[in-house]
């Protein structure tokens, strides 16, 4: 399907049924798979056949659901995991180890910062984060002759800053590391990282892709073009023998278009098991259907969202990257020309307090901790998933206590519109 538009792959694209055989990809839901001989599991075991012996590590459906996406991407291998968590962190430990360094914008989802700076820290792999806007120089300041990868989020979650993925990229290959996307909200619709030097994509399809709010995944998507042997001493992992499967070379049994996801698969998958159920599967793949359609509206209700947010006199500040004059706008149009998201972040004049009495007053928009699903919620971190921090240690946070973070769903606009509009009236005077 790679000759085919986007909105024809989203549709399309990971499945081709034959003569007779289900129109809607097939739900595999089996642990275990049979074989007619040793000798024929064995060549599976040995990497010298493709097919399934175990879910555990690959399933029919995941993987149907995976060439999707990676079609979508432009990419020429894809996997999916249990979480985004798992993507990012498979992602960046099949080609770090123990002693190795990543650097990473500083700009990311708090779940994959503290993945990040506490937990792999733990596993002996140290990170130096650097803003999103740094110049050229002090981002390659940051490198270290042991870094393995640098990593970004196309949109960050919930700064909604836009990453300059050709000087990351740049950066990263002067130092013969690859580029690391996470291109959750902005999606393979409105950005394709691989086109702008990226080399490795992941996502949490929990989001927009799902859409619905019915299924936690990820995925890992590999571009394919990397170039793993030509920086053969930074990444032993799949540049020397793999003793666990026979002596095997990734790099050199399977290029540089499979290398990545296949060890990911066979290491990563093998011991850790974060699968993604064939069952979520499916249902991710009902929404990557009518992904192309709703992103358009996501979009579109999120700009109208945020300009009436704008021009009301009881918001301070309103951060969205595809208004004029947002911080980030001049990189959204190079980037994200089509639209970024529909998620909205601002903040109240009122404080902490105005911002408690705006989302007692929502009625349509729910309060949720999730974002980028068919239907509007709001979130105030500082009354729910930050409310152990103090107002000055909220605004070190990046979440002062006036912040109110929206994901726009599909709703009707004015609709939308409508419900803010009652509930910033509650807010006193």
């Amino acid at each position: 399907m790679s000759n085919y538009k986007m909105n024809t792959k989203c549709v399309q694209s990971g499945y081709t049924p034959g003569n007779g055989e289900p129109r809607q990809i097939p739900i595999v839901q089996s642990t275990t798979f049979k074989y007619d001989t040793s000798e024929d599991m064995g060549k599976l075991f040995d990497l010298e056949a493709s097919g399934y012996f175990y879910t555990r590590l690959q399933n029919p459906t995941n993987d149907m659901v995976a060439a999707k996406i990676a079609d979508m991407e432009g990419g020429t291998a894809a996997m999916l995991t249990s979480s985004g968590q798992a993507a990012n962190f498979f992602a960046l430990f099949n080609i770090c180890q123990c002693g190795d360094h990543i650097v990473s914008s500083s700009s990311i989802y708090g779940g994959t910062f503290n993945l990040i700076s506490v937990t792999m820290a733990k596993m002996g792999i140290t990170t130096t984060f650097v803003s999103p806007d740094c110049t050229e120089e002090e981002l390659n300041a940051a490198f270290r002759p042991n870094t393995k990868a640098v990593f970004g989020e196309t949109i960050a979650n919930p700064a909604l800053t836009v990453l300059d993925i050709e000087l990351f990229a740049k950066a990263a290959h002067a130092h013969g590391v690859p580029l690391i996307i996470d291109n959750t909200f902005a999606t393979p619709v409105n950005c394709r990282p691989f086109e702008w030097g990226a080399d490795i994509v992941t996502h949490s399809t929990t989001k927009y892709m799902d859409g619905h709010g019915a299924a936690v995944g990820g995925a890992i998507v590999d571009s394919g073009k990397f170039d793993w042997m030509a920086h053969a001493d930074k990444f032993p992992g799949l540049c020397t023998p793999d003793d666990s499967y026979h002596g095997i070379t990734y790099a050199e049994k399977f290029g540089k278009k499979g290398a990545f996801i296949t060890k990911c698969t066979a290491q990563l998958m093998r011991d850790f098991g974060s699968i993604q159920s064939p069952q979520n599967a499916f249902l991710l793949n009902l929404g990557l259907e009518s992904l192309h359609v709703r992103m358009q509206r996501h979009c579109e209700n999120g700009l109208v969202v945020a300009s009436f947010l704008q021009s009301h006199p009881k918001v301070a500040y309103v951060n969205y990257c595809d208004l004029p004059g947002d911080k980030y706008h001049a990189l959204a149009r190079k980037y994200l020309p089509g639209g970024s998201c529909g998620v909205v972040s601002f903040g109240l004049k009122g404080g902490r307090e105005a911002a408690s009495v705006f989302m007692k007053a929502l009625k349509l928009a729910a309060i949720e901790t999730h974002v980028a699903d068919a239907r509007t919620c709001c979130l105030n971190p500082a009354s729910s998933t930050h409310r152990q921090m103090n107002d000055e240690q909220l605004k070190e946070a990046g979440v002062p206590a006036e912040l109110v973070r929206m994901s726009c769903g599909i709703e009707d606009k004015e609709d939308l519109i409508a419900d803010l509009a009652q509930a910033l009236d509650q807010i006193p005077d």
